[in-house]
């Protein structure tokens, strides 16, 4: 069991309560909160670095100067990577990807370790009582001063709020997620994490893809 500040958003009022989610395990696995975060880094590289190699590069195959007899030394052509302004040995190329993709439950392991720990560090607060029907930065601003007074914060919703996701979008270092597609890597990103009332709900639900037995064609559970 552990102590949690909730902010009553209709109240505007900070309190702590006791609090005891299931499902969370023993400790963080930091190794595969590292190996999921490697992960979606390299899945957003974009590549964009490329070198041309002679046959890219524009210009005549012209010899600079014939092959014997003027003392220096013998050339193909310009774009030889020797010259100023010639082709590049080895360099980067836009072929390559770095995308890869690592197991389900390994990934939703991550998100709980990830969970467990910022719980442990006394990171995480709950947002109780927020609605808004049109976008409020006034209501996002108090909200955040209560729960997250410095740093980054990641605010992750119950389920799809376009206002509420709007209250928040502008305020800098701020992410906005819902619980169904929040990941170990927004949560590790963000200092804070500020979750709506019934999130967590929907994270626990989530978890329980991991211990989940698989069922053979008998029927019956191995």
């Amino acid at each position: 069991m552990a102590t949690i500040q909730v902010y009553d958003a209709s109240r505007g009022r900070t309190e702590e309560r006791d609090w005891s989610p299931e499902g969370l395990g023993e400790r963080p696995l930091f190794r595969t909160m590292k190996e999921v975060v490697v992960q979606y880094q390299a899945n957003r590289r974009q590549g964009d670095a490329h070198t041309k190699v002679r046959t890219e590069l524009a210009g005549h195959k012209k010899k600079p100067w014939k092959q014997k007899k003027t003392g220096r030394a013998r050339h193909g052509d310009r774009r030889s990577p020797l010259w100023r302004g010639g082709a590049t040995v080895f360099g980067p190329r836009n072929t390559r990807r770095w995308y890869y993709s690592l197991p389900r439950k390994q990934r939703l392991v991550a998100l709980r370790s990830a969970l467990l720990g910022k719980l442990e560090d006394g990171e995480v607060r709950i947002l109780e009582g927020w609605k808004v029907e049109q976008p409020s930065a006034r209501e996002a601003r108090k909200a955040l001063q209560a729960c997250a007074p410095e740093g980054s914060a990641l605010v992750v919703l119950r389920e799809e709020d376009p206002a509420s996701w709007k209250s928040f979008r502008n305020f800098p270092r701020v992410s906005v997620r819902t619980a169904r597609e929040v990941t170990a890597y927004d949560l590790l990103a963000h200092r804070w994490l500020l979750l709506q009332e019934g999130s967590y709900e929907v994270l626990a639900r989530r978890f329980q893809a991991i211990h989940r037995k698989k069922t053979t064609a008998t029927g019956r559970e191995g």
